[in-house]
């Protein structure tokens, strides 16, 4: 197994509150990672923490490594804009701009300085349209708002967005939380497709989801990683007591 990333020894604290406690984990290359736990328990802190997204918030600090191909993006010498081009994020509820479907994939490319060429911006957008199985369905409609799209067809704008810069990792944040049933499993099968050539960690509540859609899970309870395995064997034979009692429903 090929790891993309790696967590060795990491906490992070806001203020004086420890949130997360001395984390130890791969991110296997090309799989998807599940983070399970119940509210509060440090998932989506931990996630934050992998693009630097918490260093937005004041009075917020981190200690220990966070590699990205073998050097910790927590180095005085990391670039954060070029970081968070690397590892993108997809949040909890769909938020495309108020801007034409087409802009909203176009925006990513051109702040970046990828391209400011039409042709070249054509291609990308239909490309990451049809890397989030979107294309077919908003090809005949890309000057139309993206804010007239349902929501599964938003949170699916939303990872084009993601992958118009190709990064190297997708975060998910709850990518499913606001979606119905049947969107739900679209973006998980979309998921599955990314993954063979995208990184990816996903915050689900759903255990699931994390069954059915990821390759490995990780465990949290009151920021501590109390397990990770492969999704089967932590499914179907957890380690920890704490895990089985979790996953079986009679804690959390």
């Amino acid at each position: 197994m090929e790891n993309k990333m790696e967590v060795k020894n990491f906490s992070f604290y806001y203020g004086d509150f420890q949130a997360l406690k001395a984390l130890n984990l791969p991110i296997p290359l090309h799989k998807i990672t599940a983070l399970i736990g119940p509210s509060g328990c440090g998932k989506s802190t931990f996630l934050r923490s992998l693009n630097r997204m918490n260093d937005t918030i004041a009075k917020t600090r981190a200690t220990g490594e966070a590699r990205l191909d073998g050097k910790n993006i927590y180095d005085a010498d990391v670039d954060v804009v070029d970081l968070r081009q690397r590892i993108g994020m997809v949040f909890q509820r769909p938020n495309p701009f108020p801007q034409t479907i087409y802009e909203n994939v176009a925006f990513g490319p051109r702040v970046t300085g990828m391209t400011t060429k039409k042709s070249e911006l054509d291609q990308i957008v239909q490309e990451s349209l049809q890397g989030a199985a979107l294309w077919d369905e908003v090809k005949h409609r890309l000057r139309d708002s993206a804010l007239d799209l349902n929501p599964g067809q938003q949170q699916r704008l939303c990872i084009a967005r993601t992958i118009a810069v190709k990064p190297e990792v997708i975060l998910m944040d709850e990518p499913c939380s606001a979606l119905d049933p049947v969107a739900t499993l679209s973006v998980e099968d979309l998921m599955r497709e990314l993954a063979t050539t995208y990184t990816i960690v996903i915050v689900t509540h759903n255990m699931q989801q994390a069954a059915r859609a990821s390759d490995y899970t990780g465990f949290f309870w009151l920021g501590k990683l109390v397990e990770f395995n492969s999704t089967r064997r932590l499914f179907t034979s957890p380690q920890e007591e704490l895990t089985e009692a979790y996953i079986t429903g009679r804690r959390g």
